[in-house]
């Protein structure tokens, strides 16, 4: 990590899991399924992380019952936490007001292995209607190519726009991938963020190389657009059978800024304005 850099104050860690054996998981997953990593075991990662406010998203497992991460804002502390949830276009408005006041911000779509997805494409549109209004986003696990497929329904979308980890581009492809002209132009247009999160997931040459291959492109995205990009653990990495140490997922974003003013913007002040709506 270099030396220069700190933790700023009211820095976010805008990504993270709870799976709490309270809550019954309901969908089959590819990931280490059934687990125990509760608010509490995260407020140990978030006291080495040196990390203030957290936002919690819940796991495709829960399929659309969100009391998981309805129990870890509350946890945590509704002013030091937001969520983002998952749910149909048949959710009522009266449940809607609710997760608003428990701090839900936004509804993501993991869409990435559809099979295994509680939602699909064809709810994204229903949803940003319902939940425009409330100030929330939609946040996208998807492939690049499902970008590219569906260029157009992003160009629709009347709220903001969330890609996770990376925008998950091939790094057989990386930036020359068109799905990242696509990104690059939602975040130059103000309409879409970017995560700088779970560098594993496209990475090839793992650990071992410290994720050296997706580095070009987590740094573009901070130069094209540095006001809408913010950076999330991934914890509790259930991708992965033997998951890294969050710190180093830390250092790794060290890696790529060039100076305190960039880090501070991506850790505080954008996730200030993306989840807490204050600069």
């Amino acid at each position: 990590m270099a030396t220069q850099l700190l933790v700023p104050p009211h820095a976010c860690d805008s990504h993270l899991h709870v799976f709490d054996p309270r809550f019954r998981e309901i969908l089959p997953a590819d990931d280490m399924g059934a687990i125990s990593c509760t608010a509490s075991a995260y407020a140990r990662v978030q006291q080495a992380l040196k990390v203030d406010r957290a936002v919690v998203v819940t796991p495709r497992n829960y399929d659309t019952d969100n009391a998981v991460t309805l129990d870890a804002i509350a946890q945590i502390g509704v002013d030091r936490a937001r969520g983002v949830a998952v749910l149909r276009p048949d959710v009522d408005d009266s449940t809607l007001v609710r997760l608003n006041a428990q701090g839900i911000r936004g509804v993501r779509f993991t869409l990435y292995t559809p099979e295994h997805a509680p939602t699909s494409f064809d709810m994204i549109e229903p949803i940003a209607a319902r939940i425009k209004d409330l100030g929330w986003h939609v946040q996208l696990h998807w492939t690049a190519d499902q970008v590219v497929a569906h260029e157009e329904l992003l160009g629709r979308l009347p709220l903001d726009i969330v890609f996770d980890h990376l925008g998950r581009l091939p790094v057989a492809r990386g930036l020359d991938h068109p799905a990242a002209a696509i990104i690059e132009r939602l975040m130059r247009d103000g309409r879409a963020w970017m995560k700088l999160s779970a560098p594993y997931l496209d990475s090839l040459v793992g650990s071992d190389g410290a994720y050296a291959d997706v580095d070009r492109a987590a740094r573009h995205w901070i130069k094209v657009a540095p006001e809408r990009v913010v950076w999330g653990s991934d914890w509790p990495h259930t991708s992965l059978k033997q998951p890294p140490d969050t710190a180093l997922l830390m250092e790794k974003l060290f890696s790529w800024v060039e100076d305190q003013a960039s880090l501070d913007r991506i850790l505080a002040s954008n996730p200030a304005r993306l989840y807490w709506g204050t600069a």
